[in-house]
């Protein structure tokens, strides 16, 4: 709704603030994505890459993972 407004405003100004918005939500639908593979990937090796990316988007440390 607010890319509407602002398009419809034709305010410039913001251009930055939609920029870093698309990208986290962009950034929350790949680890919805990886999320997904990770639980449900059909091959051992496709759940493990999936799992193994998921984490290290997370910043979770290789010591504290199981």
């Amino acid at each position: 709704m607010q890319l509407l407004r602002f398009h419809l405003m034709e305010d410039v100004g913001c251009e930055s603030e939609i920029k870093q918005e698309l990208e986290k939500k962009l950034d929350k639908m790949v680890m919805r994505d990886l999320y997904g593979k990770f639980k449900t990937a059909p091959t051992e090796e496709e759940r493990e890459r999936a799992r193994k990316e998921y984490l290290n988007r997370r910043g979770v440390p290789e010591s504290f993972r199981w």
